[in-house]
């Protein structure tokens, strides 16, 4: 049951596919761009100027080289160092039209850039299944509750005040809140020790962090996590929630489907397999971008990417000292293994389980029921604790299914196939499914996270200034940053 990435527009849109689908588009030593561009890459370096160079293929990435499109500007090109595009987005592909998603894939109520791009490119959703009991393992105890909204259930006063509290943290700017230096000396944790709080209460805030941003309360900022709150309407019920939160939909043929939309329209744009290991002038009006497949010369670079990247690329000269302090500084922590256990039926639901599983002091953090709406399948997914399960898969399969099997009932002990994407160590493009905020970095280095940087204009998820962290912040991200494209652009 060896775990393998779907091909084509379900899938990872590997190299080989994007190759068949770009027909006639220019392949230049690797490297695809369309026009002029193509021409002269083919001889070692780009003579002309392209408008705009986007560094990454994720939803932000392509988010932007699609609104320069819209726009009317046909001079620029996307560089993606993996073989694919979609970044932290990817499926896994099940058979028979079957997807699960390996990395990000929830949408909800507030989160509108990815509900949008989603409509326009003609990609449905449909309801996350949460209805049933959750199951909760506790040493040798299993214990059914129910949980009524899919998320993970609280202290109602501890809420209230949290929700208070985020309303003077702004998503966009918590450096800026008030209370700023006060709240992000303190982690989540420091705060928690002085509210009284049952066990039940601590394990659901640990879930909470560790789930939503890869770190436990004790690794993340006060501050941070009161933007998060923030982000979502200042209600982290429904930031943890399936309806009417967060993770209320999902999106039909997986989150992947809009990376594979987007990149079949700009596909004569985007050039695979084409790591930054350079960038030359950007302090000047022509920027140099080395790349393995060659030199790109460009006007505007957006870096799509997450910041801690940067650290592999060589900036000529230097970049500033806060910004280079703040891409070393970049956390790197959340190394999230993200699984997949698929059965010829979702057969806990028969039992009037939903699926979804917490495993206190275990490996499994959470799963939950990730059938297609069809029900075709089973489909169990889980966020599994680092380095808690073997490092074989065929080994950490089996580890999951007995804990299934004592969970869910005997047959998930033998499931059909079985995937997994462990998002710190599946390839050196993901240091980390998310980036948790430790106490003192948002005030540290805050101001200078989205200022541009000369002609770079920096981007990514991490940029957004709404729903950071997912896939709405992206697109979010990578509006804004077209936008500031465009805008220098105008002015030069």
């Amino acid at each position: 049951m060896k775990s393998k990435l779907a091909a084509g527009e379900n899938g990872g849109l590997a190299r080989r596919s994007l190759l068949q689908a770009m027909g006639g588009g220019a392949i230049a030593g690797g490297l695809f761009v369309g026009g002029e561009a193509a021409a002269t890459v083919a001889k070692g370096r780009d003579h002309s100027v392209l408008d705009v160079a986007i560094i990454g293929a994720g939803l932000s990435g392509l988010t932007s080289g699609r609104d320069l499109k819209r726009a009317g500007c046909e001079s620029f090109v996307i560089l993606e160092a993996r073989d694919r595009v979609g970044g932290r987005t990817v499926n896994h592909d099940i058979g028979n039209g079957v997807i699960s998603e390996g990395g990000g894939q929830w949408i909800g109520p507030g989160q509108t850039a990815v509900a949008d791009l989603a409509r326009e490119l003609g990609v449905a959703t449909f309801d996350s299944f949460y209805k049933g009991k959750t199951v909760y393992l506790v040493g040798d105890q299993r214990i059914e509750a129910g949980s009524g909204n899919g998320g993970l259930g609280a202290a109602s006063p501890v809420i209230d005040k949290l929700n208070a509290m985020a309303r003077e943290v702004p998503s966009a700017e918590p450096w800026n809140a008030p209370r700023a230096a006060e709240l992000d000396r303190q982690s989540l944790a420091d705060w928690l020790a002085k509210e009284k709080l049952t066990d039940d209460d601590r394990l659901t805030f640990f879930l909470s962090a560790t789930l939503t941003y890869g770190a436990p309360p004790e690794q993340l900022s006060l501050l941070h996590y009161l933007a998060i709150i923030n982000s979502s309407d200042c209600n982290l019920e429904k930031l943890e929630s399936m309806p009417g939160g967060a993770q209320e939909k999902r999106l039909v043929g997986g989150s992947y489907m809009l990376s594979a939309r987007m990149a079949e329209d700009l596909k004569d744009r985007i050039g695979l397999s084409s790591p930054v290991r350079k960038i030359v002038g950007w302090d000047r009006d022509v920027v140099e971008i080395h790349t393995d497949r060659g030199i790109i010369r460009t006007r505007q670079v957006i870096v799509a990417m997450s910041q801690s990247l940067c650290n592999q690329i060589a900036f000529d000269p230097p970049l500033p000292a806060d910004r280079a302090a703040m891409h070393k500084a970049w956390p790197t922590t959340a190394h999230m293994r993200k699984t997949v256990h698929v059965y010829p039926r979702p057969f806990w639901r028969d039992a009037g389980l939903s699926g979804q599983v917490i495993q206190v002091g275990g490996p499994v953090l959470w799963c939950t029921d990730n059938s297609p709406p069809d029900l075709s399948v089973g489909i169990i997914t889980a966020f599994v604790k680092e380095g808690a399960l073997a490092a074989d898969p065929n080994v950490a399969q089996r580890e999951l299914s007995a804990i299934y099997a004592r969970a869910l009932g005997e047959k998930a002990r033998d499931p059909t196939q079985y995937h997994e994407i462990d998002w710190g160590t599946v390839d050196r493009w993901s240091l980390s499914c998310t980036s948790p905020y430790a106490p003192g970095f948002l005030t540290t280095f805050g101001k200078a996270m989205r200022t541009p940087t000369g002609r770079l204009i920096w981007s990514g998820t991490d940029m957004a200034e709404l729903w950071p962290s997912s896939m709405d912040g992206a697109i979010r991200a990578g509006h804004r940053s077209t936008l500031k494209a465009l805008e220098a652009l105008a002015r030069s």
